[in-house]
């Protein structure tokens, strides 16, 4: 079972952080939406060991199972 490291917070501040043990991405996702509080534009990056995380956003939907992550969009430097 895959080990999905996660860090979920504003831009700013990590507001929590650690380690889901999941059998997909997907579930990993789900696991993570269902047990914290999260707000419009909080950030999420998760990943495995030896990969660079990916980066989401959190959205409201309007549509009961409709994906809550959507990827991040990069800031210009």
């Amino acid at each position: 079972m895959p080990r999905f490291q996660f860090a979920v917070g504003s831009r700013e501040a990590v507001r929590e952080a650690g380690i889901v043990n999941s059998d997909t991405f997907t579930d990993a996702l789900d696991a993570i939406g269902a047990q914290m509080e999260l707000y419009e534009g909080d950030t999420l990056e998760i990943g495995v060991n030896g990969f660079p995380p990916a980066r989401y956003e959190y959205v409201l939907t309007l549509e009961p199972g409709e994906p809550a992550w959507r990827p991040a969009r990069r800031l210009a430097a």
